[in-house]
C-alpha cells in the first residue's frame, strides 16, 4: 500500500469511528427528543454530548456557525425520526 492509499484508509477509519461515536450519542438523545421535535435537524458533538437542534437545515447551519465561530466543527447531523436519516438515496 502506498503512502496516499494508507492516508486515505486512515481518514476513512477516522471518519467511521467519529460517525459511530456520534450515532451513539444520537441514539441516547433520540427517545428524549423525538416526540417534541419530530423531524427536526440535530447536530451532535460526541465529545461533550451536546447538541444543536432546529426545524430547518438552514437554521441549524446558522446555529452551528454562531456556536463555532472559529470554523473548527466536529459534528454529525441527523434528523429526529425513526432512522436519523436526513433525506433519501
Amino acid at each position: 500500500m502506498d503512502r496516499v492509499s494508507a492516508e486515505i484508509a486512515r481518514r476513512k477509519a477516522a471518519r467511521a469511528e467519529f460517525g459511530a461515536r456520534c450515532r451513539t450519542v444520537f441514539e441516547k438523545l433520540r427517545p428524549q427528543l423525538i416526540k417534541q421535535y419530530y423531524n427536526w435537524f440535530i447536530a451532535v458533538d460526541p465529545d461533550c454530548e451536546k447538541y444543536l437542534i432546529d426545524p430547518s437545515l438552514e437554521g441549524l447551519v446558522e446555529k452551528i456557525r454562531a456556536r463555532y465561530q472559529d470554523g473548527i466543527v466536529k459534528l454529525t447531523t441527523y434528523r429526529l425520526n425513526e432512522t436519523g436519516v436526513c433525506g433519501r438515496i
